[in-house]
């Protein structure tokens, strides 16, 4: 059975994120877009994920081995991708680019196998080597500054939170709060280039000779204490505190700083809050996580 596609949730995430003028013509032109890049490629499209700038689809390549095609509707998120990714070739710990073609905002990446992602327990000294080699790298090509970041997150944040249940628990003050904490972090402070979007979902099991390995970058140049943060969050999230991850990854990241990672967390967990918010899950964790924001 052929995979679809796009289907009408996918089409709603993109429609959300990108608006129907942009999203609604891109969705229909998918399957011949599609079919033209697998040709060139040679690909045969085993499944497709869902995504909320785009389409990822696990291909079988030439020699039966897996590979991911990506698709977005944005030129400005595939260029920066690829970029970034370029920048980042040869680290282990990052996913490799095989080809691209920015005239039709595709890229292609090495498959992961098996590709799930990480359990419950953290392997903290793989995230920290992880961090290390994102941002040790010469940032070469054209990227925005992490500041421009922030306020498009915290815009569409705010357009998220006023349509959506969220509101009801999360004020636009205290978004607005979490906005001014992070611009002042991200105008100070070092800069290197940061993957920009490292919560645990974006990073995958490659297996047992590699390991975590990060994907799906949004990546700038910044502060690189913001790539650590949501990884703060998962000690919180099973009942413990920011300070419990702080002190998991601490030892195995070069010169790691602990106080601007706090602060970090403290400006973003507005935006972290928001995501269940929005689905109407509020919990215990969803009030520590607004306390922290206020």
């Amino acid at each position: 059975m052929a995979a679809v596609l796009i289907d009408d949730a996918a089409r709603a995430r993109l429609v959300d994120r990108f608006g129907a003028e942009l999203a609604e013509p891109w969705c229909d032109a998918l399957p011949g877009l599609v079919a033209r890049l697998t040709a060139r490629w040679n690909l045969e499209v085993r499944e497709a994920r869902p995504g909320n700038t785009g389409r990822t689809l696990l291909c079988t390549g030439p020699g039966g081995d897996l590979r991911v095609l990506k698709l977005t509707p944005d030129p400005e998120v595939a260029r920066l991708e690829v970029t970034g990714l370029r920048a980042w070739a040869g680290c282990s710990r990052v996913v490799q680019v095989l080809d691209a073609d920015l005239d039709a905002n595709a890229i292609l990446l090495e498959g992961l196998v098996p590709g799930s992602q990480l359990d419950s327990d953290v392997p903290w000294a793989q995230i920290g080597e992880m961090l290390d080699q994102l941002h040790s790298v010469d940032p070469a090509g054209e990227f925005r500054s992490l500041a421009e970041g922030i306020e498009f997150i915290f815009t569409l944040s705010e357009r998220r939170r006023r349509e959506s249940p969220a509101a009801e628990h999360l004020s636009a003050e205290v978004l607005q709060k979490g906005r001014e904490r992070a611009l002042a972090l991200a105008t100070s402070g070092p800069v290197t280039l940061i993957h920009g979007d490292l919560h645990p979902a974006n990073v995958l099991d490659a297996g047992p000779g590699r390991g975590a390995v990060a994907i799906d970058p949004r990546p700038g140049l910044g502060d690189p204490s913001l790539d650590a943060i949501d990884w703060m969050f998962v000690p919180m999230a099973k009942g413990g505190t920011i300070e419990d991850g702080l002190t998991a990854l601490a030892p195995h990241v070069t010169d790691f700083d602990a106080e601007r990672v706090r602060a970090w967390c403290v400006a973003m967990a507005p935006l972290v809050a928001l995501s269940p918010l929005r689905r109407g899950e509020r919990t215990p964790f969803t009030d520590a996580v607004l306390e922290l924001a206020r």
